[in-house]
């Protein structure tokens, strides 16, 4: 009984003993970095300086085991985040190029439309415009007749209604001003859009430009 319980504990010392020995790593001979003048060091471990800049891992017969990728900073990581994105979008409005038109034609043909969209925007803009001038000399003749613009004695205040009347119809033009100003942006901008759709298009396809 004793000489079976001696060998059975001797066989569990050297199944452990295995275990033991199987997950130990590999030995790690030495650690190779590069510092900030392109010139490349060996050592038992990296630096802290340099931690987080990539470094090799070699084994003790000098073979590259493993490597460590330099850290990012978080500029560094932003960026690259910046570009996925955009890259993911322009994936995304290539392929809708490539199935939505079948010829730079139908690309002409929705630009000329949505020109010809503003274009009716802005003329009937400038028509507005041209109602409020109208309606502004009108204001500012009836204006004349009051004070401050009359100085005659007998003159009266001018009324509270045809004040306000003035400056709402000021403050209108000027709105509408801004609005042409911006159907001029829109429409510009609308006009490098589509010129731009245009070339990746004919990049897409790989259509010659037309002379």
């Amino acid at each position: 009984m004793r000489f079976r319980t001696h060998c059975l504990a001797v066989a569990l010392l050297c199944s452990v003993g295995g275990l033991t020995q199987a997950a130990e790593p590999r030995g790690v001979g030495a650690y190779k970095w590069v510092d900030e003048n392109g010139v490349t060091h060996y050592g038992d471990s990296v630096p802290a300086q340099y931690a987080r800049k990539e470094s090799t891992v070699l084994n003790k017969q000098g073979m590259v085991v493993g490597k460590t990728d330099a850290q990012k900073s978080p500029e560094e990581q932003a960026r690259e985040a910046l570009e996925k994105e955009a890259m993911i979008r322009q994936k995304q409005h290539d392929s809708f190029l490539l199935t939505t038109y079948s010829s730079v034609k139908d690309i002409e043909s929705l630009r000329d439309q949505r020109l010809e969209q503003i274009s009716g925007q802005r003329r009937a803009a400038e028509a507005y415009v041209e109602t409020l001038h109208g309606r502004l000399s009108t204001l500012q003749s009836r204006a004349l007749n009051f004070k401050p613009y009359n100085e005659k004695p007998t003159a009266r205040r001018m009324p509270d209604d045809l004040a306000e009347d003035l400056m709402r119809t000021l403050n209108e033009m000027r709105t509408q001003r801004l609005a042409l100003n911006a159907k001029d942006l829109e429409e510009n901008a609308l006009r490098a859009e589509f010129e731009s759709d245009i070339d990746r298009f004919r990049e897409l396809r790989k259509t010659p430009v037309s002379r």
